[in-house]
């Protein structure tokens, strides 16, 4: 699958854009680990389940910590991705290996990887217990089991995605499919969903609109295309500076907004999709594609839902400003599998690992949290193949900025940090424990303007 070329439109951009992805290919993985699964042992001073990014990003911080021998991960996956990146391997902008790496790739070295699924936590007797029986103690445990994908909730799938010109940017098994269905549009309605759930990367499934409402235009398609968003939510975006200026585009690209509705089922064979409408119960509304792009439900992992650590809803019950759990001092959470009420995003991640390190470390020497999570959030809005809107913000749904111009506006230059900048600091300075999200940045950027 060839990716289709980002346009950029000024010589200076280029040059940046040759710069980063220099830097995206030669920058190296963590150093390989070197102890596999077969000599885990059964009591670590950090346990920590998930190695998505905040598991390994917090695997990382704490071997530097307690050493990595008294750490250990227990995730099951051979490969690690950087699912930001799959907005644009959808829309052909990037191949999906550029986000893939082996999990061994990423493990810090000398901490142990524990290639196995949790199935059961009990914290009362710090312990868990993964799939294959073995039980695991800690003195402390972090929680980053991210966020589980219910495809099979809506009528019709995941089997429907065996049919043509239907995809789904948040699946690996499906993102290369939302290209395809992408490149073999023709005429008539695409159609671009978001449930009735909390989701990963909120701003995703319009990305792909914007996207794909590009590349018609490139292709000479667009006239032949009605490009629908069907939003199970009230607003385009929960933070009002952005939606305004996201309220806007849509205005001017003409993409046809339902809000309240909630996808429920997938004719895939006829190319019907069939929507609730919230705010009037029992009403259904059945439209009929060309294209479809799929936001799944999702909820916490199943592991967590039954155990003692969740919420009522099934989430990590953390402190919002410290990520503690509220119940077991000694157990932590990190990213997705929080009920931390913020948008749930690797930019997110980030911003918590920091806290949440300090956070450890203070309570190892038997001392108070002091630095606090603001709740500070950041979602890239793809806006076309050489845009992006970056809304950055807290947990009031407030603007929390980190340039001195207005990120409300399109920008080239924010579309090739998104590209390529992020990707780098991801597995070169995130994952490596040195990047806890652009607090610094911003305070550089406004003591300069001072």
């Amino acid at each position: 699958m060839a990716p289709l070329v980002t346009v950029v439109s000024s010589p200076r951009a280029r040059l940046l854009a040759c710069f980063l992805r220099l830097g995206t290919q030669q920058a190296g993985p963590l150093q390989l680990h070197t102890g596999a699964c077969c000599t885990a042992r059964n009591h670590y001073e950090v346990l920590v389940l998930g190695g998505g990014a905040g598991g390994i990003t917090m695997a990382t911080r704490m071997k530097r910590r307690v050493g990595g021998e008294n750490v250990a991960i227990v995730e099951p996956s051979e490969r690690h991705f950087y699912q930001p990146m799959w907005t644009l391997v959808g829309a052909g902008a990037k191949e999906l290996s550029s986000s893939d790496r082996s999990t061994m790739s990423v493990i810090p070295s000398g901490v142990q990887w524990i290639q196995d699924r949790v199935a059961e936590l009990n914290p009362d007797k710090n312990c868990i217990r993964t799939d294959t029986g073995k039980e695991i103690s800690y003195r402390y445990l972090i929680i980053a089991l991210g966020i589980q994908l219910d495809y099979e909730k809506i009528k019709g799938l995941p089997e429907g995605f065996a049919y043509p010109k239907i995809g789904s940017n948040y699946s690996v098994k499906t993102v290369e499919k939302t290209w395809k269905a992408l490149q073999d549009f023709k005429e008539g309605n695409a159609l671009f969903t978001f449930p009735n759930t909390p989701v990963k990367c909120a701003g995703a499934p319009q990305k792909i609109m914007y996207l794909s409402e590009a590349y018609f235009r490139k292709t000479g398609k667009r006239p032949k295309a009605n490009v629908i968003f069907s939003t199970a939510l009230g607003t385009i975006f929960g933070v009002k500076k952005y939606a305004d200026a996201l309220q806007e585009i849509i205005r001017e690209r003409n993409v046809s907004v339902n809000y309240k509705h909630n996808l429920i089922e997938v004719r895939a064979d006829k190319q019907e999709a069939v929507f609730e409408i919230l705010d009037k119960p029992g009403e259904r509304h059945v439209i009929q594609y060309e294209m479809l792009h799929v936001t799944p439900p999702m909820s916490s992992p199943d592991v967590l839902k039954k155990s003692p650590v969740a919420d009522s809803a099934g989430w990590v019950d953390v402190d919002k400003e410290t990520l503690q759990h509220k119940k077991y001092p000694n157990v932590f959470g990190i990213g997705d599998c929080t009920n931390l009420p913020t948008s749930k995003t690797a930019a997110a991640v980030a911003a918590q690992s920091g806290i949440l390190d300090r956070t450890i470390s203070l309570i190892m020497k038997n001392r108070r949290p002091i630095k606090k999570y603001d709740g500070y959030t950041s979602c890239p809005l793809v806006t076309g193949y050489n845009r992006v809107i970056l809304a950055e913000f807290d947990y009031t749904a407030q603007p929390l900025e980190t340039f001195p111009f207005d990120q409300s506006k399109e920008r080239i230059s924010m579309y090739l940090m998104k590209a390529d900048m992020m990707p780098f600091l991801y597995w070169n300075m995130m994952l490596r424990g040195y990047w806890g999200g652009p607090a610094f940045l911003r305070k550089l950027f406004h003591l300069g303007m001072h």
